[in-house]
């Protein structure tokens, strides 16, 4: 369960918003039933575009949740690509449950002209800016796309014992391994029973239905809890992910009744000590005898959202 914003997007944002989806997709052609000029409407397209990245083939499941399309509707475009000869459906060889699909060289042929097609349609709208005209513009639509993704993206509390929780551990024990001088032994992780019910809560972020954050926090002592292992995949670092995940547990902390939450970090993960700072937690004393703890930190809580 992510965190509760108590205060609505203010209604001149949302129009904002809106607003610009319609300019950008009228400008690029979205709307078109044939798009960049060729004989297919965007979603055929794009669909056909990430099939072509992955020429050895691809499941119409990761495609369903990398495109987030329903699966009627993407089984019906493939079959309309296949028709005319663009990609190949077929059966996994391992698991006839997973229908797979590929392009064929004239699906191939098709891509390369889509992209030099799209290639020249951004091209030609970005020429008639000034050089330091397209440089703000690229780093606009860069916060916008970090931005949006970052909003996509849920943090879920999910059982400590999971799968997924389990598999972002092992993650992040391979991570800090790596980084850790002396390595890192996974029997520091916490155990589910650390992270269940009135004793704590686990946390992953997912995007795409697909795990990439964890976080935990245990009672430490009567209203003191203790947040442990916040982590997030390397391809969605720089997102603002940490905080947001960082957020959920101080709220589950304070749900069960924590004034106070501590949490120690290596000396080696500078950038967590920089974000534990900018959240508001404070340098203090060591409150515990950690073999990996170099710094020690402690937030005060303002207490449950009511």
């Amino acid at each position: 369960m992510e965190p509760v914003h108590t205060e609505p997007v203010p209604a001149e944002q949302v129009a904002a918003l809106r607003r610009f989806n319609r300019y950008f997709t009228r400008r690029i052609g979205a709307l078109d039933d044939h798009y960049l000029g060729q004989d297919r409407p965007l979603g055929e397209a794009r669909l056909l575009f990430e099939i072509a990245e992955n020429p050895g083939g691809v499941s119409l499941r990761e495609l369903r949740s990398r495109l987030a399309l329903d699966a009627g509707y993407l089984s019906r475009m493939a079959k309309a690509l296949e028709a005319q000869g663009l990609v190949r459906l077929s059966v996994h060889p391992d698991d006839n449950r997973l229908r797979m699909v590929e392009p064929t060289p004239a699906g191939r042929v098709e891509v390369k002209e889509q992209n030099r097609r799209a290639n020249a349609l951004a091209a030609g709208l970005l020429d008639t800016l000034a050089p330091g005209q397209r440089a703000q513009l690229i780093e606009a639509m860069a916060t916008s796309q970090r931005l949006l993704r970052l909003a996509a993206i849920t943090v879920e509390r999910v059982d400590g014992g999971s799968p997924d929780a389990r598999a972002c551990l092992d993650a992040y024990a391979a991570d800090i391994d790596a980084r850790f001088p002396e390595g890192f032994d996974k029997s520091d992780l916490v155990g589910p029973e650390e992270v269940s019910g009135e004793a704590g809560a686990f946390f992953v972020a997912y995007e795409e239905g697909r795990p990439l954050g964890c976080g935990a926090v245990r009672r430490l002592e009567p209203g003191v809890g203790e947040i442990r292992h916040v982590w997030v995949h390397p391809r969605a670092r720089r997102l603002g992910l940490a905080r947001r995940i960082l957020g959920a547990l101080e709220e589950a902390a304070a749900t069960r009744g924590c004034t106070v939450v501590r949490l120690d970090t290596h000396a080696s993960l500078t950038e967590a000590q920089a974000m534990y700072r900018a959240s508001g937690y404070t340098e203090i004393p060591a409150y515990v005898d950690h073999v990996y703890g170099d710094h020690w930190f402690e937030k005060r809580l303002s207490g449950p959202a009511g």
